[in-house]
C-alpha cells in the first residue's frame, strides 16, 4: 500500500509537468506561428478565454472530489489542497471579471460581472465552510453538505465563465497562413508525442505498483517501461527539433519544402 501511495504521488507530478508542458508547448507554438509573414496575433479582449475555461475546470473538479471520495480518504491534508484549489481558482476568476467589468463601456456587462462575481463568492463561502466542517467533524453528514453547497458554487462558475466567454468579450483570433499553420502543427504535434509517451509509462508504473515483485507479468512491466521511457525521451527530441527548427519529420515537412523549386 506504501509503494502504491509513492507512485501515486509520483504520478500525480508527472501529471501536473505533463499539463504545464502542453500549456507551454501551446503558447510557444503560437508565438512561433504568427512570427512567419503574413500571419497575424490575436488582439486581447476582456477575457482570456482559456484562462477562465481553466478555472472553470479546477473548481469542478475540487467539487467532484468531495463527491467521489470515500470519505476515510478525505484527509486533512486533501481538504486542505482542494479548499486550496478553489480559493486561488476564484480569485483567478474574481479578478477577471473585475478587470473586465472596469474596461467594458456597457453599463450592463458592467454590472453583470460584479453580480456574477457577487453570487460566486457567496456559494464559495458556503462551501468553504463545509468542507472546514469536516476536516473538523469528519462524518457523512458533513461530507452531504459539501455535496449541496457544491453544486450552487459550480452553477454560479458555470454562469460567471459563460457570460465572461461571450464573442464580445474575447477580443479577435488570430490569423494565420499556410506556413504559419504548419509550424504551430509541428510544434504541437512534438509536444503531444511527449504527452502520449507520458500516458504509456504512467500506465505501465500503475501497472507494476499493483503487482508483487514476483508477478509473472513483471518481466513484461519492466519491457513496456523501458519502451515507454524511450518514447518519451524520443518525444522530448522531437519538441525540441520542432522548437528549434519549426518543422518536424513527424507532421509535416519542413515548412520551406513548397518554396523549393523542381529542376
Amino acid at each position: 500500500m506504501g509503494r502504491f501511495a509513492e507512485v501515486g504521488d509520483s504520478l500525480q507530478e508527472m501529471g501536473d509537468l505533463v499539463v504545464s508542458l502542453v500549456e507551454l508547448s501551446a503558447h510557444a507554438a503560437y508565438l512561433a506561428a504568427v512570427e512567419v509573414p503574413g500571419s497575424h496575433a490575436a488582439l486581447p479582449g476582456l477575457v482570456d478565454r482559456y484562462r477562465v475555461t481553466r478555472c472553470r475546470y479546477e473548481v469542478e473538479q475540487s467539487c467532484a472530489l468531495l463527491r467521489t471520495v470515500p470519505l476515510q480518504e478525505l484527509t486533512p491534508q486533501l481538504l486542505l489542497e482542494i479548499s486550496q484549489n478553489v480559493s486561488k481558482n476564484l480569485k483567478i476568476l474574481t479578478d477577471a471579471s473585475v478587470a473586465a467589468s472596469e474596461k467594458s463601456r456597457d453599463k450592463f456587462a458592467k454590472e453583470q460581472f460584479k453580480l456574477g462575481v457577487k453570487c460566486m463568492s457567496t456559494s464559495a463561502t458556503a462551501l468553504l465552510a463545509c468542507v472546514k466542517e469536516v476536516k473538523t467533524a469528519p462524518s457523512e453528514l458533513s461530507r452531504n453538505r459539501c455535496v449541496l453547497f457544491g453544486g450552487p458554487l459550480v452553477q454560479a462558475v458555470h454562469a460567471l465563465v459563460g457570460f465572461a466567454t461571450e464573442p464580445q468579450f474575447l477580443g479577435k483570433a488570430a490569423s494565420l497562413n499556410q506556413e504559419g499553420k504548419a509550424v504551430q502543427t509541428a510544434i504541437l504535434g512534438g509536444a503531444m508525442s511527449v504527452v502520449s509517451a507520458c500516458v504509456l509509462l504512467t500506465q505501465c508504473l500503475r501497472d507494476i505498483a499493483q503487482h508483487s515483485d514476483g508477478s509473472s507479468k513483471m518481466t513484461d512491466y519492466k519491457d513496456r517501461l523501458r519502451s515507454s521511457a524511450c518514447a518519451v525521451s524520443d518525444g522530448c527530441n522531437l519538441l525540441s527539433q520542432a522548437l528549434r527548427e519549426r518543422s518536424s519529420p513527424r507532421t509535416l515537412p519542413p515548412v520551406h519544402a513548397n518554396s523549393v523549386k523542381s529542376p
